[in-house]
């Protein structure tokens, strides 16, 4: 029997996961015991469909490509168009939802109410959308575990890169002290561009426009706003220790000039946008801000849109993981690994 899905919302980061559940169907199923089904997709903007049987992956996406509109799938018997978020995730017969919403993130609307509902309704989640796990973090992993289901949030800090699950596996046993990271990319690629090439601030913030690292409006990147949604989230789940967003300290690259990077290179040092938890007697102290960092520390290295995180660990020391922050494909496999993670689980729980 298939892993039935649910997919709330449809833009890059669904459509991308769809395509490769479509791409990866043999060797999920040859090499990991996996084989998913899309049963509905309620999108606020491209509509809803739902048939219990499943959805075809091909047409779903060129129906979309073509109209735009997930309604106009071909009628059969048994599909259902125009149901919204919350009757699906009730309604459908999926084992899993897929919460990849527009969300705000100051709020997490209306993604905590997503999860609320599908827990109720004794189904997973996997989700993408940070702020939910930054804001809601002890309520809905309480409720997840009261009504014996998974919820995976691996996308919301690196997106693919396993900045969650490595400290929770190959981490085991020690205690992290402190996290040390770069969290985002587009400040990242900035500090590169007027580092290397002497750029300023403004040259190198519209080239990262014009390859799409950075939004048109890109404040909650340069400003540390991203960031600090992400550090909450280690805090909370690798650390063990409640941190409020608003606890954390941030201050972004704005200000930064070629004349700050100058110096820094004559310190033989780089400039980062460090964000940073320290957890000391019970509690974390957090910041995001602009660093100069000295050219022998694993995190100056990172260039480009690239993420970094180093823990500090009791009894390993330093364990520093590198790779990409953010992208369809990567942050499709973020929400793929989740539900791998729930097949495994599945089986070992039916051994």
């Amino acid at each position: 029997m298939g892993h039935k899905l649910a997919f709330i919302g449809f833009g890059t980061v669904g459509q991308g996961l769809a395509e490769i559940l479509r791409d990866k169907h043999e060797d999920l199923k040859a090499n990991e015991h996996f084989e998913a089904e899309i049963v509905a997709i309620s999108d606020f903007n491209k509509g809803a469909i739902y048939h219990p049987n499943g959805l075809d992956i091909d047409t779903v996406l060129q129906v979309l490509q073509e109209t735009g509109n997930l309604e106009n799938y071909p009628p059969s018997p048994g599909l259902v168009t125009g149901w919204d978020s919350l009757k699906t995730i009730r309604e459908s017969n999926a084992d899993t939802v897929i919460e990849v919403s527009y969300t705000d993130v100051r709020t997490g609307q209306p993604a905590i109410d997503h999860c609320r509902t599908a827990f109720l309704a004794k189904k997973n989640v996997v989700m993408t959308n940070k702020g939910p796990v930054a804001l809601a973090y002890k309520e809905l992993s309480e409720l997840a575990k009261k009504e014996g289901v998974y919820w995976g949030f691996e996308g919301t800090v690196m997106s693919g890169t396993p900045s969650l699950r490595m400290p929770a596996s190959a981490l085991a046993g020690n205690e992290i002290t402190e996290i040390r990271a770069i969290l985002n990319g587009t400040t990242n690629f900035i500090l590169t561009k007027m580092e290397e090439e002497g750029a300023t601030y403004d040259e190198a913030l519209k080239e990262a426009q014009l390859l799409g690292y950075a939004e048109a409006d890109p404040t909650s990147d340069v400003e540390g706003y991203d960031a600090r949604y992400k550090i909450t989230i280690l805090a909370n789940y690798v650390m063990n220790e409640p941190l409020r967003v608003e606890e954390v300290s941030c201050r972004g690259i704005t200000n930064l000039t070629p004349k700050d990077i100058e110096e820094a290179k004559a310190e033989g040092k780089r400039w980062k946008l460090l964000a940073k938890a320290r957890k000391e007697n019970g509690k974390v102290d957090a910041s995001i801000a602009p660093e100069k960092v000295d050219m022998s520390d694993p995190l100056a290295s990172i260039s480009g849109a690239v993420n970094a995180i180093a823990y500090e660990c009791d009894l390993l020391g330093t364990v520093t993981l590198s790779g990409a922050g953010a992208g369809k494909v990567e942050t499709g496999f973020s929400l793929l690994i989740d539900l791998i993670n729930i097949d495994r689980e599945r089986r070992l729980v039916n051994i």
